[in-house]
């Protein structure tokens, strides 16, 4: 049997949606970018580990409290 060889109106409709999701998706990209690319860092600090100090750490009051009992 011959088949129908032009596109239907539902592919036509399908790619469209395909490229309007790509260009979505590339828009995102593009403003996760600039929000991650907010320029040099103050004083060379890193936001992540700005609170964190290096050392011993203080006990957790769980820690504390069985160091009390024993």
């Amino acid at each position: 049997m011959a088949r129908n060889t032009r596109p239907t109106a539902a592919k036509r409709e399908r790619e469209k949606a395909l490229i309007e999701r790509r260009q979505q998706k590339e828009a995102r990209r593009r403003d996760s970018k600039d929000r991650t690319d907010s320029g040099p860092r103050q004083d060379g600090l890193d936001p992540d580990i700005a609170g964190i100090v290096p050392g011993p750490q203080p006990l957790a009051d769980w820690q504390t409290d069985e160091e009390e009992k024993s």
